[in-house]
């Protein structure tokens, strides 16, 4: 299997397995390239406020956390902010860096 389809069925089953998904929720996959070489998929749910990350070759379930503007999830050293000026990731204590859908 090549590596991007065991990534994107890895998110797929880790999604379905973590949150008890069913076929008929509407749910939205993005891919995303960071300026630093980073690279994720983030799956969200309808019915679910958290984000479901496959980064650095692990999955990572981030809860939708408060901000001023924008939106911004973490957990598990891994922080995804998106706002009207773009998305930023950081991941195991490096410097944010900035993330675009690819």
């Amino acid at each position: 299997m090549g590596g991007h389809k065991a990534v994107l069925l890895a998110i797929t089953m880790l999604a379905s397995g973590v949150s008890g998904a069913r076929q008929a929720d509407a749910q939205t996959f993005q891919t995303y390239r960071c300026t630093d070489g980073t690279q994720f998929i983030v799956g969200f749910y309808d019915y679910d406020k958290r984000a479901f990350l496959q980064i650095g070759g692990e999955p990572v379930t981030l809860a939708k956390r408060l901000t001023v503007s924008g939106t911004r999830y973490s957990g598990a050293g891994t922080t995804l902010t998106i706002g009207k000026t773009g998305t930023t990731v950081r991941h195991l204590k490096r410097p944010a860096t900035a993330c675009a859908v690819i």
